[in-house]
């Protein structure tokens, strides 16, 4: 008597991410299609305060030595089956020197940056992604925490995640892989709210 077989899950695959509606944040990650909804408003503020940062200087080489590429929320493809979509994300331009009308881009990021969401996203973001980004050794990953206002900085070393350093909203540094500028931490986030009115 055969014994009851049941077929394997089909693995999902850059066309069904393509199939998803336009306004979707969507990523595969080891085969399995992840929708997300859209960002809370300090999340996508955090976005900008990165690129705001470090396209001038790394970008376009105002007041810093350019060379990079900064660009939010692009397909990163790892393999057929781990696609991906960072919050904010680079490459040394020598390493992508033609970019254009590419979808998604498949060399492997200089330095990956994601803003953590809520409950899923940061399991998703602090352990598979994490795990993802080492084994196909991207240098430098940044996790910044829009509520806690802290930016964790970790740099790739013989395929293992070590924290190069942990900011707050008080420090002005020099972020691997960015350090030839001092950031001013604090202007990454949103200003802290106000306190609510005593009744």
């Amino acid at each position: 008597m055969l014994a009851n077989m049941t077929a394997a899950p089909k693995l999902a695959t850059y066309a069904d991410l393509l199939a998803t509606p336009e306004d979707v944040k969507a990523e595969i990650l080891a085969g399995e299609l992840i929708t997300q909804p859209s960002a809370l408003f300090e999340h996508s503020y955090v976005q900008s305060g990165v690129v705001d940062g470090l396209r001038g200087p790394f970008d376009r080489g105002r007041g810093g030595p350019g060379g990079w590429w900064i660009v939010v929320e692009l397909d990163v493809q790892f393999t057929d089956h781990d696609v991906v979509r960072p919050d904010v994300v680079g490459w040394r331009r020598e390493r992508l020197p033609s970019p254009w009308g590419k979808r998604p881009i498949d060399v492997v990021p200089d330095w990956i940056c994601e803003v953590l969401s809520p409950k899923k996203g940061v399991r998703r973001d602090r352990v598979i992604k994490r795990d993802l980004y080492a084994r196909h050794g991207v240098p430098f990953y940044w996790l910044i925490d829009p509520v806690a206002a802290v930016l964790e900085a970790f740099t790739l070393e013989r395929g293992r995640w070590v924290l190069a350093g942990t900011y707050d909203r008080s420090a002005v540094a020099r972020v691997p892989p960015f350090e030839a500028i001092e950031l001013v931490v604090a202007d990454l986030f949103m200003p802290e709210p106000p306190e609510s009115a005593e009744e």
